[in-house]
């Protein structure tokens, strides 16, 4: 796409790599090309004010997973996580690790439980807000002499070149990147510039999303019910109360985020089956849609595609996040291994190491992930009782638990560098 003419236009700016867009997946990037050789700008289209302690809770919040704890400790984010600051003394955990799984069905008698002692694990994975995330790296990004933060000024246009992309911004400034990186989310503009087809489907749900205090404690566990109309899962939050990711019908979903704190909390008690007791306290909600998307490519010569700009996966078991982190420690690893190599950071070939390293991992996922939601979702008598049959079956065999535990902690496939063990 050609940049707007603007009078404020200048000569581009050079650099190695360019991330459009500086979410948890751009700004993991962004960090795991820090304290190298390359040039690297990171655009962020809204400016971010730093998550300060004592703030309240937020709606969004991310299941962790044991390989994207790696890449973030690897890249000096994760202490920045475990304890928020304000640089006056005051100081704040916001990370929660939960060490049990419930999951059970509404249709039918079956249940699953995990827990991480029974897999020798300390934990199942940890449950943070997205923008504790999000201003961790967004911080440790900032202290590397080679990374350049562009804030609050979104990207207006790229032109495509053998030898680079321009990328105009919408302050009239403009870079020419040896790579440009696509992490500008679901809706990214950067795959549409870039010609990059989508495949997929609506799922015709919206996720509710808010914190609740209920009557007992969490117990360090995430908690998940199949519901008709969608998964009810209470996530552990660092504060004692939960956040809750409840997806329903659209017509459902709007009508809770019309109903007062008490009806809402007494219909969510009655879904939940009171678990947890009482809900005693609803903090701020909000909804968005559920899709299943993605793109056949990842790149093309000078332009790659991470998280949600690649893949768009069913929130169910939590993996979204946590695939884009691994795209985003896996194209560091190919482009620095092509800097050192002195090959260029924006060749082809790389490029599609990158994707064909990725893209069956995330494909696995969609997969499951969509197969699930069918399954779980179906009010046929038949599945009703192969689904419930299949989760008491996978409880009782150990061998079985232990690998799906496996492969929600992100340890199964080839792991990036950064997502190993040290």
């Amino acid at each position: 796409m050609e940049p707007q003419t603007d009078e404020r236009r200048t000569t581009p700016a050079a650099c190695d790599v360019l991330i459009a867009g500086g979410g948890m997946v751009g700004a993991a990037l962004a960090c795991a090309l820090g304290d190298s050789e390359l040039r690297v700008v990171l655009v962020e289209p809204v400016a971010t004010a730093p998550l300060l302690p004592g703030a309240p809770a937020q709606c969004r919040v991310s299941a962790i997973a044991r390989a994207s704890q790696r890449v973030f400790a690897a890249v000096g984010a994760w202490e920045r996580m475990l304890e928020l600051h304000d640089g006056q003394g005051r100081r704040e955990s916001r990370v929660c690790a939960y060490r049990g799984m419930e999951v059970w069905d509404a249709g039918g008698p079956g249940r699953i439980h995990f827990d991480a002692a029974e897999v020798g694990e300390e934990c199942l994975g940890w449950i943070i807000e997205n923008d504790v995330i999000q201003a961790a790296l967004l911080q440790r990004a900032g202290e590397f002499a080679n990374i350049e933060r562009v804030s609050g000024v979104a990207v207006s246009g790229i032109v495509e070149q053998a030898d680079g992309v321009e990328v105009q911004l919408a302050d009239g400034r403009a870079w020419r990147a040896a790579l440009l990186v696509g992490a500008d989310g679901a809706n990214s503009q950067v795959r549409r510039w870039a010609g990059f087809d989508t495949a997929g489907w609506g799922y015709a749900q919206h996720a509710v999303v808010c914190p609740v205090r209920t009557a007992l404690p969490h117990a360090d566990t995430a908690w998940q019910r199949f519901l008709p109309s969608g998964p009810l899962a209470f996530l552990p939050l660092f504060d004692g109360r939960s956040s809750i990711v409840w997806s329903t019908t659209p017509e459902q979903a709007a009508r809770l985020l019309r109903l007062d704190e008490a009806a809402f909390a007494l219909e969510l008690g009655e879904a939940f089956e009171y678990r947890l007791g009482q809900i005693e306290a609803v903090g701020e909600r909000a909804a968005f849609p559920l899709r299943l998307q993605h793109s056949p490519q990842y790149v093309k010569p000078r332009i790659a595609l991470i998280g949600d700009a690649a893949h768009v996966v069913h929130p169910l078991a939590g993996q979204g996040v946590n695939l884009g982190l691994l795209d985003a420690a896996s194209l560091a690893e190919i482009v620095l291994q092509a800097h050192a190599g002195g090959r260029d950071v924006g060749g082809l070939q790389g490029l599609r190491h990158y994707e064909r390293w990725r893209k069956g991992d995330n494909l696995l996922m969609l997969a499951a992930m969509d197969g699930f939601k069918r399954v779980f979702g179906s009010s046929l008598a038949p599945v009703r009782a192969a689904r419930s049959a299949g989760l008491l079956l996978a409880n009782a065999i150990e061998p079985l638990k232990r690998l799906l535990v496996r492969r929600a902690l992100g340890l199964s496939g080839e792991l990036p560098r950064l997502a190993r063990a040290v």
